[in-house]
């Protein structure tokens, strides 16, 4: 049983992006296709599809290169940790390297990046910061 599943989702394109795959498989899940979609409109991924199988099915995600081979994500960490969760509100969303970077936040109107979530003006669980 795998107790952070968002953690091994980015511990996964971490390791990939490093190693300059070009696409990864991961165990499908609801939240982890919701991240995937935040990170798709934001373009640090160039996309994802949904594999079925006999079990939960898998995420193929398309990792992204810049012309020169060079990283999209630079860096992906976790924030919110199931030992220790971390909630926002509207106001207190951090801002990730000047703007460079995004947050994803889970809230109660969904998987949102930080700019959506203070247009929105929701606060929610930091699960991730990219940048």
């Amino acid at each position: 049983m795998m107790t952070d599943p968002i953690g091994d989702l980015l511990t996964r394109i971490r390791n990939a992006n490093a190693a300059k795959h070009t696409n990864l498989d991961v165990p499908a899940s609801k939240l982890k296709q919701q991240v995937l979609r935040v990170l798709k409109e934001e373009k640090y991924i160039g996309n994802y599809a949904y594999l079925p199988d006999k079990k939960q099915g898998m995420l193929r995600i398309y990792l992204k290169y810049t012309t020169e081979r060079e990283r999209v994500i630079t860096a992906i960490r976790r924030v919110s940790k199931p030992g220790l969760r971390k909630y926002v509100r509207a106001d207190d969303i951090p801002n990730v390297r000047g703007g460079l970077g995004i947050a994803i936040l889970s809230t109660p109107k969904g998987v949102l990046s930080d700019k959506k979530a203070r247009e929105q003006r929701v606060g929610g669980e930091l699960l991730c910061v990219v940048w």
